[in-house]
């Protein structure tokens, strides 16, 4: 063989080398964006992008979002505005989805133009809720979804604690609503409750403005006579 003849098939074997390299390196990079594009489509279902306004919680994808929501969303205190004045609350970082939850809807203000809606002098005042479309309609956005109560850290309802109603959704399990929340005003506290609500909070300054609210006339059904408005829920350092 010639050099010539050598030189020809050298450029030859080469050549295939290179091509053979080149998809290699293709085909890692596909397989890379694959997984890529994989892991982005499981998160979308849990995670909102800022420019989605078509998502919606559900008792499908909450417990996942909030998992998630809980890591990238570490406030544990908010200040709750009323005429009365102000509730400042402290949440539990151990009651980690209930907490999410809290500071996710804070975020959302879901709870501005909201309702101290139930008020019971001496027991508990409970808010979140109102009669009001556009909080029905804030609602409708966010999603409807349920949380499972967390009662595995030994919070007790003493006075001052927040803690979650059950649904009014008739469940055997007493699942959390998402919405709402009451404070215990009770001098005493309300241990009847331990083990059936999660205690999620404490206030930490602002009980003489729960006490006020307690005092408030109501009618048979526990609901003031006069509103008592949530003017907003922000968060505080």
């Amino acid at each position: 063989m010639n050099y010539k003849s050598l030189l020809f098939l050298l450029l030859i074997f080469m050549n295939c080398e290179d091509s053979k390299t080149s998809k290699e390196i293709t085909n890692s990079k596909v397989k890379d964006s694959i997984i890529v594009e994989v892991e982005a489509e499981a998160e979308s279902k849990v995670k909102p992008n800022d420019s989605d306004d078509t998502f919606q919680l559900t008792d499908t994808n909450a417990m996942d979002f909030f998992m998630m929501f809980d890591k990238e969303n570490p406030e544990n205190k908010v200040r709750i505005y009323t005429r009365f004045g102000t509730i400042d609350l402290e949440l539990f970082t151990e009651t980690n989805f209930h907490r999410a939850n809290f500071i996710f809807l804070t975020k959302k203000e879901y709870f501005d133009g909201t309702q101290f809606h139930r008020v019971v002098n001496n027991f508990i005042i409970q808010g979140g809720n109102t009669d009001n479309p556009n909080v029905g309609k804030k609602r409708g956005e966010i999603g409807r979804y349920l949380i499972p109560k967390d009662t595995r850290h030994g919070f007790n309802h003493h006075r001052g604690i927040a803690s979650v109603p059950s649904s009014e959704i008739d469940n055997p399990y007493k699942l959390a609503s998402p919405y709402e929340f009451f404070i215990v005003q009770a001098p005493n506290g309300a241990y009847h409750l331990d083990g059936d609500y999660t205690a999620f909070a404490k206030v930490i300054n602002g009980m003489n403005v729960v006490d006020k609210i307690a005092a408030q006339k109501t009618d048979r059904a526990e609901w003031p006579l006069r509103n008592i408005i949530i003017d907003s829920v922000r968060i505080i350092d």
